[in-house]
């Protein structure tokens, strides 16, 4: 999207065993990225805002309902006819 990402991740571990948060997955993302933005633009400013609106999927929940509404997310931008049409989809939804 050119306004916003949608990310569906599962935590890792840290060395001692415990998961790492989402504020530090978060920070670590928007870190590097914004790095990356502003080395390619030649610049230094703000890329991402401060706020996340994130979700943690609970057990009743279901994650592919939730990758079938980020999959369809740029159809409802008008950017893609299809699914599969939106080329940052990152699985190939004609397979799925």
């Amino acid at each position: 999207m050119p306004d916003h990402v949608h990310l569906v991740l599962a935590p890792l571990r840290d060395t001692a065993g415990r998961l790492y948060s989402l504020a530090d997955i978060m920070s670590g993302i928007k870190g590097a990225s914004a790095h990356s933005v502003n080395r390619a633009l030649c610049r230094k400013d703000h890329v991402w805002q401060d706020e996340s609106f994130d979700h943690v999927l609970r057990n009743n929940e279901s994650i592919d309902g939730k990758v079938e509404y980020i999959l369809a997310n740029p159809m409802r931008e008008g950017l893609a006819k299809r699914p599969g049409d939106y080329p940052w989809s990152w699985r190939d939804v004609q397979q799925a």
